[in-house]
């Protein structure tokens, strides 16, 4: 589980210069946050909806707020909770991992963060004298298409087709390799690759499979306490198109 300190809720006015987003708080107040998101955020940066703001008393940041999470309205009239900061996927699954929530990855002894394979940097890698090694690449997936489905990624991942490159020659060489996908969006259900924002991607997804490495997703649940989140946890494991 992830826990937060504090946050402060407000209205999303603009996000802009990929960094930056222009928010009005409860009070009334209008802020700059900085949106820990490198992509295009496609179905996430949705102006007029509630966020979720983390605060910093950091007097060498340049920036006192932080942009985590947003609220998206749904088809049935409900809110979903997703996230816009990438950085928080891998924490999240860490600590699900360490719990032994995600159960194809439990029982092993050690666990190493940003493991250098190659010329590519998976971020983890788990030990076991019994259960052997296992490599793990996590992806965070926020996009929920007009279909009602979701998909990774949300723009064109030269990064993320690098990273399968890396999970196949792994798993050709008889090592155990996963790719787990952080689904961080309530209303996600299900995660395919999205060919059609990124061909190249779900095509080196296809080989990876055909190669052995395993394809996971696990959904987030918030938990609340007096109307803010406070913690996630990766609980639900979901099922994956491809």
């Amino acid at each position: 589980m992830m826990t937060y300190e504090s946050l402060e809720s407000g209205v999303l006015l603009r996000r802009y210069k990929r960094f930056l987003a222009d928010v009005r708080l409860e009070s009334g107040q209008e802020v700059v946050a900085h949106c820990p998101n490198t992509g295009s955020m496609k179905a996430v940066n949705v102006p007029g909806c509630r966020v979720w703001l983390s605060p910093s008393d950091n007097p060498k940041r340049k920036l006192a707020w932080t942009w985590e999470w947003i609220e998206l309205p749904q088809p049935d009239g409900t809110q979903a909770l997703a996230s816009v900061h990438t950085g928080r996927a891998n924490r999240i699954v860490e600590a699900a991992i360490e719990a032994g929530g995600i159960t194809p990855l439990a029982g092993y002894q050690t666990l190493k963060r940003e493991v250098t394979v190659d010329d590519a940097r998976l971020d983890f890698r788990l030990d076991d004298p019994v259960k052997g090694t296992v490599y793990v690449e996590v992806k965070q997936v926020t996009l929920k298409e007009t279909d009602g489905h979701g998909y990774f990624p949300d723009s064109v991942s030269v990064r993320g087709t690098k990273h399968l490159h890396t999970l196949t020659a792994l798993a050709e060489q008889g090592e155990r390799a996963v790719l787990l996908f952080c689904v961080a969006h309530e209303g996600i259900a299900d995660v395919a690759p999205a060919a059609h924002i990124d061909p190249v991607y779900a095509a080196a997804l296809a080989e990876a499979v055909k190669a052995g490495v395993e394809v996971l997703a696990y959904g987030i649940t918030p938990q609340w306490r007096a109307g803010k989140p406070v913690a996630v946890c990766l609980t639900r494991r979901l099922p994956v198109r491809l």
